[in-house]
This record gives structure tokens, sequence and C-alpha cells, in this order.
């Protein structure tokens, strides 16, 4: 028995440049116009849609099985989508035109695209060719460079409604031949698209990355464009031992608390669920970025009142945000560096350490978590949220990969495991803790007092 009315599978499997695929094909055009036309029709709850790998008749993408019949549908275009939704999901009629039902050739062909697909992987093995997807991952600079120069020269903006890549040229300033090719190369990439010789942003691109858009990302992805010049310091940082990319005020504010911001908003409710608020009167931030942390306990408990404290450059921009969510009353900010302004006798209910222990060496966390136990009230609790690795340090991915970024942009940042915060949260007097998994590559360390 099927759980719904129907099972949906569409082929998304995408492969080398050159090989026939659905993906190819159009396959992600034929989801998204199923999962639009299901949620029209009112059948969300009674079509179950699924993406799937290769079926193995590649010439006669993209592909549509439909169960429990069974039923296969080829070649098709978002155009035949609603006669399917109209046709089988509503009247339980197949449609006989995009069905494929030659079974016995279906199979012949399935089987010969299986054998010569592995022949080839046989073949390439034997010849010492580097996988594909070694091979991928380490071309994978190539699409996020095209990515962050398109932000960091707002080609997106610049293309508004549309226009040519001399209209988009002249615009941003660029040579024509060359913002043609970067141009070429964001339609590949699908955050354009191109008919004859106008180029316009995608429903995607539109949201997030022209400048001005309510959800606009373009400037906190600057900030990712500031780290691609550290991580180019990657191979010295190793050799030294810490980072030696240059210092100095290099615009990093903006952008940087924009990321911050825009990666917290996506977290912070989790964040206040999993720590709770438990009734809790006062609570300290450090190094409150945004405030979006802040404003997030703050809107679930109206009771609550904060103290951020963040660096003096940061602040302007902290208070727009409480003013924004018309929180002044209740959130507070203080200039100054966590590690040395003044906290005793403040007695909080609440501390919260948020994307800061990574910043940070291993003696100046163990001097953050004494400072808060010395500031938190009895009973009161310290939360931690941050990439916390696995023992052996190699999990989970992001974490790892995060802890060089550290390398390449702090003195002695990385990041760190769960024993080692349990050791230093212990260290600092807090006798009970526990890390919390929410989703994400971010979990939390709570401690009580």
């Amino acid at each position: 028995m099927e759980p719904f009315r129907y099972h949906v599978f569409v082929c998304t499997q995408e492969k080398a440049e050159g090989v026939p695929c659905c993906s190819a094909a159009g396959s992600g055009r034929i989801l998204s116009a199923l999962h639009g036309e299901l949620g029209a029709k009112g059948l969300g709850d009674e079509v179950q849609v699924s993406s799937c790998g290769c079926l193995g008749v590649c010439d006669s993408g993209p592909l549509m099985i439909v169960y429990p019949e069974g039923t296969w549908y080829t070649k098709l275009t978002p155009n035949d989508v609603p006669e399917i939704v109209a046709a089988h999901f509503q009247a339980g009629q197949k449609v006989a035109r995009l069905e494929r039902n030659d079974y016995a050739a279906m199979k012949s062909e399935i089987l010969d695209h299986r054998n010569k697909y592995l022949a080839m992987l046989k073949a390439k093995d034997a010849a010492g060719v580097l996988p594909d997807d070694i091979s991928e991952l380490i071309r994978g600079f190539m699409p996020s460079r095209a990515v962050l120069t398109a932000l960091e020269l707002d080609v997106f903006t610049a293309v508004g409604e549309g226009g040519t890549a001399k209209q988009i040229a002249a615009k941003i300033h660029t040579a024509e031949r060359a913002t043609e090719m970067l141009l070429n190369a964001l339609v590949s990439l699908k955050l354009l698209e191109k008919r004859e010789e106008i180029y316009t942003n995608t429903p995607l691109s539109a949201r997030f990355f022209v400048e001005g858009t309510p959800d606009s990302a373009r400037t906190a992805q600057l900030h990712i464009a500031n780290m691609w010049k550290r991580w180019s310091t990657l191979t010295d940082a190793v050799r030294a031992g810490t980072s030696v990319a240059p210092r100095g005020d290099n615009g990093w504010v903006t952008p940087f608390i924009a990321a911050m911001d825009h990666i917290a908003r996506g977290r912070a409710r989790a964040v206040v669920q999993a720590a709770g608020v438990n009734g809790a009167q006062r609570m300290l931030d450090l190094g409150g970025g945004s405030g979006a942390y802040s404003i997030a306990f703050a809107k679930a408990a109206p009771a609550l009142h904060v103290d951020i404290v963040d660096l003096p450059e940061v602040l302007p921009i902290t208070r727009e945000h409480i003013r924004k969510a018309g929180l002044a009353d209740r959130i507070s900010t203080r200039a100054g560096d966590m590690l040395t302004v003044p906290l005793e006798g403040a007695h909080y209910d609440l501390v919260l350490l948020s994307a800061i222990c990574h910043m940070y060496s291993p003696e100046d966390n163990q001097q953050l978590f004494r400072r808060a136990y010395d500031t938190l009230a009895p009973n009161g609790r310290l939360v931690v949220a941050d990439f916390i690795l696995e023992a052996d340090k190699t999990a989970p991915r992001f974490g790892a990969l995060f802890a060089l970024n550290m390398l390449v942009g702090t003195r002695a940042g990385a990041s760190y495991s769960e024993p080692e915060y349990e050791t230093w949260l212990k260290a600092a007097g807090f006798a009970e803790t526990k890390r919390v998994r929410i989703p994400g590559p971010v979990n939390l360390m709570v401690a009580m007092k």
C-alpha cells in the first residue's frame, strides 16, 4: 500500500557535459512545475513527489514515473505538467501521448546504458584518470569565483529587467567582451537567462542578488568575497601555523555583519527553542553583531531585557536592527572587547556566545567561560552556539572546513570539539553541561551554574 494516492519520481541526475541526462534536458523545470501545479490544484497532500537518480532511458528525458501504476512519461516539457495533473492525478486517466510503454525495448535500452556506463568507468580507472567527483571538487572554485565577481560588480542589479552585454557593461563600467563572458557563465550556472542577446535575471537571482530587494543577500555574500581573498593565503598559513593575510580595515564590517545577520535570521528561532528562556529576566549577548539572536530571544520572552556587547564600529548597525524590531526599550548595547569589558556583578540569567568561540584560542575561550560564569546568577545558563566537532575533529564536514577559515583569518581561532568545550566549561566552574543538536551545521553547548 502506498501512503499517497500517487508517488511520482522525476529523474534529476546530472552527468558530465555532453552526456545525455534528464537534468540537462530540463528536469529541474519539470519538478518545479509539478510542485506548483499540485499546489494550485490542492493535491499537495495526495501526490508525493521525489527526485531520483538515473532511470536509464537518458535519450528520452526528462523522465517521470508515476506509481502505483508504474507509468513512464518521457520527453516532458513544463507545458505537459498541467495535463498530467488534470488527467492522471485528478481524473485517473493516463496521458497516452506522453507515455512510453514499449517495455522490452526500454529494458534493452536501460541495460545497454548501464553496461556502457560501467565499461566507461572501468576504462577510465584502467587509464588512471581522476574520478569525475574529485575533479569537480578541485575545480569547485570556478563557479564560486564567477558568482562572487558578479556580486562584487553588482551584475544582477545592472541586469534589472533585462539588457544586452553592452548595456550591462556600460552600467557597471566593465569591458563588453569580458562582461559577455561572465554573463554567459552565469547563464550556464542558471543564475541568468538568455534569449537571443538579452540577459534577464532568474526568479532566484532577482530575489536574492539584486540590491535593494526585500530578501537581497548581496551585501551579506560580499563577506564571502572577502573570505576568498584570505583563503588564497591558505598554503602560506598552513606553513606559518597562523593567518598571514594582510591586516587592516578593508571595509569588512558592513558585509560581515550582514552575513552574520543573514545566517542568524535563519537559525535564531531554532536556537531560542533549543536553549529555552525558562523565565530569564536578564540576558547578556557577547559579540551580538546585528542583534538577531537578542531580538529573537526578546520576542520569545516579553519580560526579558538584553545587553549586547560588541565593538564600537559594529554597534551603529546593531542599534539600527534593534530600532527596526521595536525593541530599543528592552535591548541595550555596550561598546567593548568581550575579553576585557567589565561584567562583574551583573547577575545575568542567560549568557549567549553565538559564533564567537571559533574566533579565539583555547586560552581565550577558557577566559570567556570564566567571565560568563562569574557574571551569571545562581542557576543561570551559558549557551554556546557554534560549529561543534566530533571528538576526532573530522566531522561534521562544514565544521572541519571552517577550521581552515579561522586559520586564514584569525591569530589562533579554530573549530573545537565537544570534549574540548566540556573540559573548558567544567574548568570554569559549570557543574552541568550538555550538547544540544539542532538542524544545520551549528550545535549548542549549554552549561548551568
